[in-house]
């Protein structure tokens, strides 16, 4: 890997310059995700790993600075057990940023990725996956983000694109600016960006009164149901991660999934486009995708949702 120097061997080190800090690399050549029908040499190895979030840097800490992260690691690779860690790593290092959190009963200290070099150690932990709070740490009842998850019933991405649109025009309806990410998995993520003002509770019945709204708009193909056995093959708009210490998967992470997809961030001429997928972007073209800036003409500064809310109610 062009950004690592030292020993390359499987049981061998390495280091990768992350910014002002040489970040420590172990086992560069272990396999993490194995050859894929692409065939032979398709694999993706931790200095892969490592490089992909080493090159995306500039583009991912900008959607994770400040929060709280759960981190999905494989340390043996996708055949090898899962590992879902709030709790930051015994070997974590003092310089990177860390948040203690309430939770029932006690606290969880959680890993916070501020820069390069934390990016690049996590990924040395196997992390695939980074999923984030939709708050800040320093204001963790009050989120910034909204989050409608398109969840289709089956691996049917033209069901998420009418969706998508579907929603991305209710928004509209509300003054409410909003962003598209694939998953990297089957469906796509709408997001908004929010001031900080309204407590999580609030956020949650908003959205989910959003979801009503829309899904009465297309009943045969739209549901809120959480029960599966109730949605009867349609597709679910799920809200129910808008809450104090539930998680999203975070902007250009990787999925564990065959051929390393990754979560990407599209702009809405994009969602309309039928050559795009939940998984059209992976570690090997996704950094040309993210350098066309495709939430550039999203306001940056986030809504306050009394307005959206009084246009909502009129509505209903």
């Amino acid at each position: 890997m062009s950004a690592m120097s030292g020993d390359s061997g499987g049981a061998g080190e390495g280091t990768v310059r992350a910014g002002r800090r040489t970040v420590q690399v172990h086992r560069p050549r272990k396999v993490l995700f194995p050859d894929t029908a692409s065939g032979p040499g398709s694999e993706l190895t931790k200095a892969d790993l490592v490089e992909h979030y080493r090159s995306i840097a500039r583009h991912m800490l900008p959607e994770l600075k400040g929060r709280p992260l759960m981190l999905e690691r494989y340390p043996d690779g996708l055949g090898g057990p899962r590992f879902m860690q709030k709790n930051i790593p015994g070997n974590y290092p003092r310089w990177a940023r860390q948040a203690e959190m309430a939770k029932k009963g006690g606290t969880v200290t959680h890993p916070v990725c501020d820069d390069t070099a934390t990016l690049v150690f996590l990924a040395d932990q196997a992390t695939i996956t980074f999923h984030r709070w939709l708050s800040q740490a320093d204001r963790p009842d009050f989120p910034d983000r909204l989050v409608f998850d398109l969840d289709p019933a089956d691996d049917d991405f033209e069901a998420v694109r009418a969706a998508a649109l579907l929603l991305h025009g209710l928004l509209d309806e509300l003054s409410l600016p909003a962003m598209a990410m694939t998953t990297g998995s089957k469906g796509l993520h709408v997001i908004v960006r929010l001031d900080r003002s309204t407590p999580f509770d609030d956020v949650r019945a908003f959205a989910m009164d959003v979801a009503r709204v829309l899904a009465a708009r297309d009943p045969d193909r739209l549901t809120t149901e959480q029960r599966t056995d109730a949605r009867a093959g349609r597709l679910y708009l799920d809200v129910q991660r808008n809450a104090y210490a539930q998680t999203a998967v975070a902007p250009f992470s990787v999925r564990p999934k065959e051929g390393a997809p990754v979560a990407t961030p599209i702009s809405w001429d994009q969602v309309k486009d039928p050559a795009v997928t939940a998984r059209r972007w992976t570690v090997t073209n996704v950094l040309e995708q993210a350098r066309t800036r495709p939430w550039s003409d999203i306001p940056t500064r986030g809504r306050a949702l009394g307005p959206a809310r009084r246009r909502l109610d009129a509505l209903r």
